[in-house]
């Protein structure tokens, strides 16, 4: 076969040669050791937390080395491509701090796109006419009935599923049959021509697990599609030659198709880049591991974080406790640095699944999120509100003032940090009392009220106290206590605890009372700052609505 003629036969339109990519593409002046990484995502479906793990990763080790790190959109499935699918794969990563230096976006375009695979359909058909003549590569004219039938063969027989030796019936074909074939525009692809033994093994070196031998790729898989558009495979040698990639963040799920990938590199002349398979993110499911699943998962979604208010910081926190498994101890030894000052190690990196642990994330947030200033919980709380809480939106905005006021009372007990809220949502679970509008907290409040408290006692308690609500005293503690005692309540919790027959509770029964009208809830933050916050008049209203409420229970 004259494979030259072949080529020109199957790609007459075609005149570059891999030559002139390679100048025209050359090697990034680079300091020695920087890697070159890239975030590669499909734009056909949400961004998944793994994405944004395997992104994080990849921008960690390009920024602390010196190197690049670039988006490159794979775009070749247009069926299921989402409109705005790529402008929402780089807001959805901007959203967390993940910038990039290079990509399809304005201002990212520089000497190694297009960075769309999409246009880039030219490079491929290059690089594949250069295989062709070589004699790595041939047009494939077998119809799907005729796939389907050698891989029943192959099923009755038990050899392996796919298209090889003796079942490539297309690698038999003469030039003067192809011809005939291509004249008559019989529709074709185009396929790897593939020189592996399965009984040779090539051997790999992961960073994380070591050396790792499989056996050499024997198949002959599809370079290019009918339509002229590369699988994935072929395109992911192609670009990340081609953009000087020098090491490849994926999912372990893709260690299986290292042999051919290495073969590919190889047949076409390139060095191929170091691969890093990380873990995927697992969930437990009873006694066993799966992975996160988009349509079981809601937490799948890096949206979901953003819906729910986890701000990025305790997410990519987070995150970096999954990446390498000394990130705590580091951090507890530089309380004073941030996540992004940590130098990701490779050797640290998890070699089993990553478990996500929601628990994890909640209490990691929460120490975040106690340790944010007033104004720094201030602004994200509006960020997330005005798209996500609108009542706890328009609260803020109304009342200035009394919302700073607020986040003061569920980060601070006296001196001590609290550390309630894990994440911008629950502060309408926990808080709602503080920030629903009075007609919604009516209709929506349930009195967490002890069987211990008759209801003739706390309609006395409430009684007495709407009499004077103490809302301008700092003394507010001192005066309820005088009035609890005058109505049999005990002022000291310990003399209440020696002789409890002889008063109606103690002063922190009354308080209860009084803050379960009020809140709603038997526990809060400072009272009297609640109610300074809700102000008289709406407190006498709860205090009346508690009253009616409590004799229709």
């Amino acid at each position: 076969m004259d494979y030259h003629k072949l080529a020109e036969l199957i790609f007459p339109q075609i005149n570059g040669t891999i030559s002139e990519l390679e100048e025209r593409y050359p090697k990034r002046n680079l300091p020695e050791g920087a890697f070159v990484t890239r975030f590669a995502p499909s734009p056909t479906g949400f961004m998944h937390i793994g994405g944004l793990y395997a992104a994080m990763i990849s921008s960690k080790l390009a920024r602390q080395t010196g190197g690049v790190f670039y988006l490159r959109i794979e775009d070749t499935d247009k069926k299921r491509e989402l409109e705005g699918g790529v402008n929402e794969i780089i807001q959805s990563l901007k959203g967390y701090h993940i910038i990039f230096d290079e990509g399809p976006f304005l201002g990212g375009e520089k000497n190694y796109g297009p960075y769309k695979q999409s246009e880039r359909k030219n490079i491929y058909q290059i690089c594949v006419k250069e295989l062709m003549k070589a004699g790595y590569a041939y047009p494939c004219f077998c119809t799907t009935e005729e796939l389907n039938a050698i891989r029943q063969e192959q099923e009755n027989k038990k050899v392996d599923i796919g298209y090889y030796g003796k079942y490539a019936s297309c690698r038999k074909l003469t030039y003067e049959e192809i011809e005939e074939k291509v004249k008559n525009k019989i529709p074709f692809v185009v396929r790897l021509k593939s020189p592996g033994d399965y009984n040779k093994h090539v051997t790999y070196c992961d960073p994380i697990r070591g050396s790792i031998q499989m056996p050499e790729n024997f198949m002959d898989l599809v370079l290019l599609k009918s339509d002229g558009i590369p699988t994935y495979h072929f395109a992911h040698v192609i670009d990340d030659h081609f953009m000087r990639t020098s090491l490849v963040v994926r999912g372990d799920e893709w260690m299986a198709s290292y042999p051919i990938h290495k073969q590919m590199f190889d047949l076409c002349g390139f060095d191929a880049p170091n691969f890093l398979h990380i873990s995927p993110i697992m969930k437990m499911e009873g006694s066993t591991k799966r992975k996160l699943s988009k349509r079981k998962d809601p937490e799948a979604a890096v949206s979901y974080y953003l819906e729910q208010g986890f701000p990025v910081e305790s997410v990519k926190e987070y995150l970096l406790t999954i990446a390498n498994s000394n990130y705590e101890e580091w951090h507890a030894l530089n309380p004073n640095l941030t996540g992004e000052d940590f130098v990701l190690s490779l050797s640290k990196m998890p070699i089993s699944g990553a478990l996500f642990d929601m628990d994890k994330l909640m209490n990691v947030s929460r120490e975040m999120i106690s340790g944010f200033s007033i104004d720094f919980c201030e602004q994200q709380i509006l960020s997330w509100a005005e798209k996500y809480e609108p009542d706890l939106y328009q609260f803020a905005i109304a009342h200035e003032k009394q919302f700073r006021e607020t986040i003061g009372l569920w980060k601070m007990s006296g001196k001590k940090v609290r550390k309630d809220i894990a994440k911008w949502s629950e502060l309408m679970q926990m808080f709602d009392y503080l920030y629903k509008p009075e007609e919604k907290f009516e209709q929506t409040v349930t009195y967490e009220i002890d069987e211990k408290y008759t209801k003739e006692q706390m309609k006395e308690a409430i009684e007495e106290y709407k009499k004077n609500l103490f809302l301008d005293s700092k003394q507010w503690f001192e005066e309820i206590k005088v009035l609890g005692e005058q109505m049999g309540y005990c002022p000291n919790i310990k003399d209440y605890k020696k002789h409890p027959q002889d008063f109606k509770g103690s002063i922190s029964d009354l308080c209860t009372i009084v803050r379960v009208a009020v809140t709603g809830h038997k526990n809060s933050p400072d009272l009297y700052t609640v109610m300074k916050v809700i102000g008289e008049q709406n407190v006498q209203r709860r205090l009346d609505h508690f009253l009616k409420k409590l004799f229709s229970l």
